[in-house]
């Protein structure tokens, strides 16, 4: 979780503080992120469960490649006006409802609670986005919920994935030709400065390539690794992080509004989440008693 939350924090720090521009940030990320995992699926062997290369063809797929690249860009330039709190908080909204709608959309009824949760996150995201004077600047907003659903869309896509690290992996390098050309059409506005590179790369290589396999690796370990529930939960608390992070390191205000939004929102998803793992345990005695 905080290698999730850094990357807001070193979009925002990149963008804010050097004079690397969103397409270029962007670029180096994505290409960085395809070069971390390419080695670690060839000198840790992933490969060998799935018979793929990250850099072949068969290895992800173009539209989830896609996804990944619009969530990349668009959480990019969204982080040119964004405080990193506010950013993330949009970002994991947006996510979240994602994968809630999709269950809704595929049979998954929701409890009383559930709705209640679920109303209550939209309505704190809508109040962070209402016009005033702490409100967060529209288009950006707009853009860093654009990344959120293109970040669900990859999420769901990718639980059908074999193996994650070497999709993923495959999905980088996919996604660098989208890259390249968003970075073509903004030529006139690159700006090459060499501590935006290296924030870039460092999110690329560290907080996204390793933090991913990490992510995975915890996921899946069947030695006590988190189930849906838990890992859901446990990410209610990037927002935190990089809200915290942008106190510490970026001296940015928490306002009213943020933290009124925040407790909406994330309280909201909360309630979705715990009542579904619930829901779920009581079909599971229900079922077990019956036989």
């Amino acid at each position: 979780m905080v290698a999730f939350a850094s990357n807001s924090l070193l979009c925002r720090l990149a963008l804010k503080q050097t004079g690397i521009d969103a397409a270029t940030f962007t670029l180096i990320r994505i290409v960085s992120g395809a070069a971390m995992l390419f080695l670690i699926v060839q000198f840790r062997g992933f490969s060998k469960t799935d018979h793929s290369s990250p850099a072949r063809p068969e290895t992800g797929s173009w539209i989830s490649a896609f996804t990944l690249f619009v969530y990349a860009a668009a959480f990019s330039f969204a982080y040119n006006k964004l405080a990193a709190g506010t950013g993330a908080l949009l970002l994991f909204g947006a996510v979240q409802a994602t994968m809630i709608f999709w269950g809704f959309h595929k049979g998954e009824r929701f409890r009383a609670i559930q709705v209640v949760g679920l109303i209550a996150a939209i309505a704190g995201l809508i109040a962070l986005l209402l016009p005033g004077i702490t409100a967060p600047p529209l288009p950006s907003s707009i853009l860093m919920l654009a990344a959120g659903i293109a970040w669900g869309i990859y999420s769901l896509r990718g639980k059908a994935a074999r193996n994650s690290i070497t999709a993923t992996a495959g999905n980088f390098v996919r996604a660098i030709p989208f890259a390249m050309a968003t970075a073509l059409i903004w030529l006139r506005s690159i700006q090459i400065d060499r501590a935006g590179i290296a924030y870039a790369g460092v999110s690329g290589a560290i907080t996204s390539g390793l933090g991913y396999v990490i992510w995975y690796k915890v996921l899946s370990d069947p030695k006590g690794g988190l189930g849906h529930t838990a890992a859901a939960t446990v990410q209610l608390s990037v927002p935190v992080l990089a809200a915290t992070g942008g106190i510490l390191l970026l001296h940015e205000p928490i306002t009213f509004r943020y933290v009124l939004a925040s407790i909406a929102v994330l309280g909201g998803i909360l309630l979705v989440i715990v009542e579904k793992n619930q829901a779920g345990k009581s079909n599971t005695t229900v079922s077990l008693a019956a036989r």
